[in-house]
């Protein structure tokens, strides 16, 4: 048996050093500065999601004044930025704040087993330089892993691949240095990576065609916020970010609500403005009218109409069809048409895990993720000390971050001030009806929807999807409130909390 490297205890842990894990301790060391903390990430730099995707074009898809943290405004003229400036404030917020001195890279978490008579998580991870095992322990379990498989995206397997003379590319593993300039290059898929990808390579290509089994709705919007930029220039940096923020959750927020009220009148005005993008000649129907309903699937994002500009100077093109092979020179369509190319990039989407695939264990039992219930979108049915940020996907994810990062530091207060060691979301009711963690369609969900928590139709097991409920739900509302039980190690009743500390924690706000 291996012998593994202990390291001193902690009183958290968090687990990825992204968008999310660098929030989580900022927030921890502002609320709860008593708290000690390390991070462990798998990969030899933070950055998350902004570090490891690198192919041409990376964006965001999202406005940053949503995606950037609430505490740190977004200065930068462009409302939709590239990943290497979304990686720059990463670093920053960590650098400027001495979050850096607290990560561990190549830390990958492979298991955590919670003991309730220690009150304690004893997690493993493996050195990924050096192969050596490390255990560390800590009272509470922050996982910023994300829901998706760093180590690889999602890839079907294609007929007559192995055949193809050039070069065949996931976004996910985007090469060093890859020359493409003039060659013939075919993208399949239609989702957010795709959309990014055309216009970008299209710049250098030959020419760059989208091959999609189906239709995406696109929409076009400002790589700038006009609205923000003017602020700016008349008042402080901060109120400006707060109200551009405020600003861009409630528009959004409205038009979600609307595109799940009115679908058709909604679906039919987004197909109309790419209408107007593209022109009267062009086949709108075929390529940019989904069959489903807006916000069935997350829409897609093109900063200042950049796909279509670039379709409309025929730098590259869609094509709506199925693969029927791949060949020597490219991809033999079930149409009978030929795409000839020299590189084929798969944008076929993510492979989706449940906190970054670490094995649990609570009290020598397994934990089967697809068993727990979903308590506020942060932590899970009978697992202690334990919450995970998991963003909307129907707004920016570090919106629920920041919400979820300062939940966990109200429980931790609650802590203190009860003389308690854990809490544990525990469901009682045997008429609960059952739903799937994520009412989506796309692909990459329903590949892998069956292996998550599911949640209910009944709060607090409910998912909100929605900012401005789960921002008073989760920074006013109760925590005792007969789900989230908060217990001594050692005791299996729950513990009867004193009332004056009852009334101050569900009166006063997290500070």
């Amino acid at each position: 048996m291996e012998r593994a490297i202990e390291t001193e205890h902690v009183d958290v842990l968090i687990v990825g050093a992204g968008l999310s894990g660098i929030g989580a301790a900022y927030h921890l060391q502002q609320k709860c500065p008593s708290k000690s903390y390390r991070i462990f990430e798998g990969r030899s730099a933070m950055g998350g999601t902004w570090d490891l995707f690198r192919y041409p074009g990376i964006r965001s898809d999202s406005d940053m004044h949503t995606l950037g943290y609430a505490f740190k405004p977004w200065e930068a003229a462009k409302a939709i930025a590239d990943g290497p400036s979304i990686r720059a404030y990463i670093e920053e917020t960590a650098d400027e704040n001495g979050i850096s001195q607290n990560i561990r890279y190549d830390h990958q978490v492979i298991n955590a087993s919670w003991s309730s008579d220690d009150a304690r998580w004893n997690v493993t991870a493996r050195n990924t330089q050096t192969g050596e095992l490390v255990e560390q322990s800590c009272q509470f379990l922050m996982m910023c892993s994300g829901y998706y498989n760093y180590e690889g995206g999602y890839k079907p397997d294609f007929e007559g691949e192995a055949s193809f003379k050039g070069e065949v590319i996931h976004p996910q593993a985007w090469p060093e240095n890859l020359e493409y300039s003039g060659k013939k290059v075919v993208i399949i898929g239609s989702g957010a990576t795709a959309v990014t990808l055309v216009p970008e390579m299209a710049k250098q290509a030959g020419h760059v065609t989208m091959l999609q089994r189906s239709p995406t709705y696109v929409v076009s919007r400002p790589a700038t916020d006009t609205v923000a930029n003017n602020l700016r220039k008349f008042l402080p940096s901060k109120l400006a970010y707060t109200l551009t923020r405020w600003k861009n959750v409630l528009v959004q927020r409205f038009f979600y609500k609307l595109a799940r009220s009115r679908p058709e009148k909604v679906k039919e005005r987004m197909v109309g403005m790419v209408r107007e993008h593209l022109g009267p000649d062009y086949d709108v129907e075929k390529h940019f009218t989904p069959t489903y309903n807006p916000w069935d699937q997350r829409v897609c994002l093109v900063p200042d109409a950049d796909l279509f500009e670039s379709i409309k100077s025929g730098k590259s093109s869609v094509v709506t069809d199925q693969i029927e092979r791949f060949d020597e020179s490219g991809i033999q369509l079930k149409s009978g048409e030929h795409l000839d190319a020299d590189i084929i990039v798969t944008a076929t989407g993510l492979d989706l895990v449940f906190l970054g695939k670490i094995a649990l264990e609570v009290d020598g039992k397994q934990v089967q993720p697809n068993t727990l219930l979903n308590y506020k979108g942060i932590m899970y049915s009978d697992v202690p000390n334990l919450a995970a940020v998991f963003g909307y996907t129907n707004a920016s994810w570090t919106l629920k971050a920041d919400l979820s990062s300062e939940y966990m530091c109200r429980i931790l207060k609650h802590m203190d001030r009860t003389g308690t060691d854990f809490a544990v979301p525990k469901q009682s009711r045997d008429d609960l009806e059952l739903e799937p963690w994520l009412d989506f369609s796309s692909g990459y969900v329903q590949r892998s929807i069956d292996k998550f928590p599911r949640q209910a139709s009944d709060k607090p097991w409910k998912l909100n999807q929605d900012y401005a409920k789960d921002l008073f739900a989760l920074r006013f509302g109760k925590l005792d409130d007969g789900v989230l039980t908060f217990r001594k190690r050692h005791q299996s009743d729950l513990i009867e909390i004193d009332q004056a500390a009852t009334r101050s924690t569900n009166t006063v706000p997290a500070e």
